[in-house]
């Protein structure tokens, strides 16, 4: 593994690379609140066949934020990360992506359709706004708060922030874990800001991927979580209408939560190969 940093219009972007460069790419990108690492076992389990490549999104882990919340709308998005593919001097790859990753990477296709070789969704893009159970307002409320609270110690961060109760856990996700926490006056928070999270949420109800499904490549592959049970009703819903519309297949990952590919590694690097190999 090697970690280190570009510049993209004079701001520091974190880059973590897996795999020799010969290999051919999978680029990722990650969800709301996680870094580049969140992809760690996936990467580790691949890099003998791929250059895996992930990086940490503006105001994640130690890339700079943006200086405005327009900037974190999928449209200017999308032109960021072309800009990041440029300096990384990256042409053609493969996309995986997980939860708000997802709803962005569904925009680069649309936007760059020949960049991309092929698309994997880790339970993202498809849980459209419209037909969500809370306001825009409700919601940004809700991670302007959540993501400035600490906690007094490096296990409390553990088990309340980082892993749901009962999640697997291993060395590598721990080293992901470490990615996560800012340490302040003895306290430990979350590294990405409540202003941050509350921009990128904004953006997602002003730019909807369901406007995009009729235009989007039909090779797209989404695994989508089945767990809590409480929420399958809502996931059946969209992801029947995301099926439907864009003609992918979507798979039901048993006994997988939001946090899919640290629920289920192991499937997630089997349909990898299957799917691109």
């Amino acid at each position: 593994m090697e970690r280190y940093f570009i510049k993209v219009r004079d701001k520091k972007v974190r880059v973590t690379e897996w795999g020799e460069k010969s290999h051919p790419v999978i680029f990722c990108l990650h969800g709301l609140g996680s870094t580049s690492l969140s992809f760690i076992e996936i990467a580790e389990a691949l890099q003998n066949e791929y250059h895996v490549i992930s990086i940490d999104v503006p105001g994640h882990g130690r890339t700079d934020p943006f200086d405005t919340g327009e900037e974190y709308e999928m449209k200017a998005m999308v032109r960021w990360l072309k800009e990041v593919h440029h300096e990384l001097n990256l042409e053609r790859f493969y996309f995986l992506s997980h939860s708000w990753g997802s709803f962005l990477a569904l925009f680069y296709v649309d936007a760059y359709p020949n960049d991309v070789l092929g698309s994997i969704l880790l339970d993202g893009g498809y849980q459209t706004k419209r037909l969500g159970n809370q306001t825009v307002q409700e919601e940004v409320a809700f991670y302007e708060g959540d993501f400035e609270e600490s906690v007094d110690s490096w296990e409390t961060f553990l088990d309340h922030a980082v892993f749901a109760p009962g999640a697997r856990r291993s060395d590598s996700l721990k080293l992901a874990a470490e990615d996560l926490a800012l340490k302040k006056g003895g306290r430990f928070y979350w590294h990405a800001r409540g202003r941050t999270a509350a921009s990128m949420v904004r953006a997602m109800y002003k730019d909807e991927t369901a406007d995009l499904y009729h235009r989007l490549p039909s090779d797209l592959l989404l695994l989508r979580a089945t767990q809590p049970e409480s929420m399958e009703t809502q996931r059946k819903k969209t992801a029947s209408i995301f099926e439907k519309e864009t003609g992918a297949e979507v798979v039901e990952v048993p006994e997988a939560s939001h946090m899919l590919h640290w629920d289920r590694p192991r499937l997630v690097v089997q349909y990898i190969r299957n799917q691109w190999s």
